[in-house]
């Protein structure tokens, strides 16, 4: 997948985020507002955590998705101004702040939603320090997440001369990277984990009873399993060959030079193994993000193994040549 395509990807994770964080800080207190006051008290006394602030329901609903909007817009100036990164995705930054920012303030919208449900005044509502702490500390381990995955991003590959083999000069040690990534699976894992997330807040607002949790799961699960899928990192090395699934790099397989009798690269489609993502079919393993170039590897014990990436020829050239040396 091209860098415009993976920075559109990109831009479309974000704008669900966006969308979706809007779309529950405003749906939770206006879909609970039969059974909350008036008023929302939406203030606490750090010292003796009564509350002692409040806003009308309409108000309650929309300032925190202003709050919202203004991170996103200077976000949005930021990456405009400081340009995109050179791998198409997502500075680390600014998956971080969005991350973070989202997290914090439906944790916060939930809190006090919960706080006020079935209180007849604001004046009564209970006490919201339990769900900032957890909110806090959620929040603060999603932005690091954000920074880890921005940091496990491969650079550009280093150039080397293509062909089905090349020479390396004794001492010289080139590595190659490649990228990959379905623009598609990951505004699926999107859809997927907004949905889980939907529930969750639910949950933790007190518009759903406990047991309705267990509904998250199979949404939480399935994000998991297709934000894996949708992309993939690939290193050539004197180690072999390295391929490393998702946005943190794991699971991941590896091939010792020595292990991989030949790699070529071969023109494979969804169609022909199965579908997208990770398939297993007749023509062994693939891991299927875009139909086209493929690099594929022949183990010593018979198997085969492929993954979509560019400029897969040359990953496949340097891999030979290690072949070669290795069995010298």
């Amino acid at each position: 997948m091209t860098g415009q395509a993976r920075r559109n990807g990109a831009a479309l994770g974000a704008a669900g985020w966006g969308l979706g964080v809007l779309s529950l800080l405003t749906a939770m207190p206006l879909a609970a507002s039969g059974r909350l006051p008036d008023r929302l008290a939406t203030h606490w006394d750090s010292g003796s955590g009564r509350p002692d602030g409040s806003m009308p329901l309409w108000a309650a609903a929309l300032f925190p998705a202003l709050i919202w909007g203004v991170l996103a817009f200077v976000v949005v100036v930021a990456l405009r101004r400081t340009g995109a990164r050179a791998g198409g995705g997502i500075p680390g930054w600014a998956a971080a702040g969005l991350g973070s920012g989202g997290v914090m303030l439906l944790g916060g919208q939930a809190s006090v939603v919960r706080a006020n449900l079935d209180r007849v005044r604001w004046q009564e509502a209970g006490s919201v320090t339990g769900g900032v702490v957890g909110t806090l500390v959620l929040a603060a381990a999603v932005g690091a997440a954000g920074l880890l995955a921005a940091r496990r991003a491969p650079g550009a590959h280093r150039p080397a001369s293509s062909g089905p083999d090349m020479e390396i000069p004794a001492g010289q040690r080139i590595v190659w990277l490649a990228r990959a990534s379905n623009s598609w699976l990951q505004a699926l894992a999107a859809l997927t984990g907004l949905l889980a997330l939907a529930i969750v807040v639910s949950v933790l607002a007190g518009l759903t009873g406990l047991p309705f949790l267990l509904a998250a799961a199979p949404f939480a699960l399935a994000c998991v399993l297709v934000l894996t899928c949708s992309s993939v990192r690939t290193r050539v090395s004197e180690e072999g060959l390295d391929v490393a699934f998702g946005p943190f790099g794991w699971p991941a397989r590896h091939w010792a030079a020595q292990e991989i009798e030949s790699a070529r690269v071969e023109s494979r489609t969804p169609a022909q193994v199965g579908g997208w993502g990770y398939r297993l079919s007749g023509l062994g393993t693939t891991v299927m993000l875009r139909g086209g170039e493929c690099l594929v590897i022949h183990t010593l014990k018979g198997k085969e193994f492929a993954v979509s990436v560019d400029d897969a020829e040359r990953g496949a050239a340097l891999l030979n040549s290690l072949r070669t040396r290795h069995s010298g």
